[in-house]
């Protein structure tokens, strides 16, 4: 198949370490080149050894999940003769504490508003069964155990998908 490769990279830039006091500032680098600039949430590790402009881990997953099932939805409303203009999402991740008190994202929500054009246009039945069909499909989905919403299919209801 494939592999996926980062390097993330951080060092210590003072002297108080042991003491828990030192940034968390790092970078995330990827084969084509890119640098992110990453720091944990400022609602995990406060200000000023996280800093609320970088990456966040959190942030990064919500962003994964919303990016590939965008992708996977492109890719299959493409198949099926539906020409896409534009899709924009404001995807919310929400952190809870599972049964052992352990914080993790247990849910993420996406909000997608896709604009079509074209003489075929999706019926709101049809963009219920490609997003279906996108988190089947969606890498990330079949990766992870947090729960993945879709808002805004089928007048609003919303589509649900365990992952795990």
């Amino acid at each position: 198949m494939s592999e996926h490769k980062a390097i993330i990279s951080w060092k210590r830039t003072s002297p108080d370490f042991l003491l828990g006091q030192y940034s968390r500032e790092h970078t995330w680098s990827f084969d084509g080149g890119v640098i992110v600039p990453a720091s944990p949430s400022p609602s995990v590790v406060p200000a000023p050894y996280s800093n609320p402009a970088n990456v966040d881990p959190e942030e990064a997953f919500v962003a994964a999940i919303s990016s590939c099932h965008m992708l996977t939805y492109l890719f299959l409303s493409c198949r099926q003769g539906f020409q896409v203009d534009s899709y924009r999402d404001e995807a919310v991740g929400l952190m809870t504490k599972n049964e052992q008190g352990t914080p993790w994202v247990s849910l993420v929500t996406l909000h997608p508003q896709i604009s079509y054009s074209g003489a075929k246009l999706p019926a709101p039945a049809d963009e219920e069964r490609l997003h279906h069909q996108a988190h089947e499909q969606c890498f990330i989905a079949n990766s992870i155990k947090t729960e993945v919403a879709v808002r805004g299919v089928a007048d609003g209801d919303a589509m649900q998908n365990n992952a795990g």
